[in-house]
């Protein structure tokens, strides 16, 4: 699976959790900017990941995340593994 694959992949995910329809993706999303990305919905985020990519993010993997970016780079790794 190819970045760019992924992301598209991923985006679908963030419009439909975080019900913003025009979300475009960008490496540097964090929750400070995508409205409606409260704690509870961070966690539907994650458990949406994890079921389109059929794996589960470690607690080191979610402690250390600073942006949407770095969840991508997991995914990716993950997904070549």
């Amino acid at each position: 699976m190819t970045r760019d694959e992924a992301a598209a992949r991923l985006i679908e995910i963030m419009r439909d959790v975080f019900d913003e329809d025009d979300l475009q993706y960008d490496d540097s999303l964090t929750a400070d900017n995508v409205e409606g990305w409260d704690s509870l919905s961070h966690v539907r985020f994650l458990v949406a990941v994890e079921k389109e990519f059929s794996f589960r993010f470690t607690s080191g993997e979610i402690d250390g995340l600073k942006n949407i970016g770095e969840a991508l780079d997991i995914i990716v790794r993950r997904a070549t593994q």
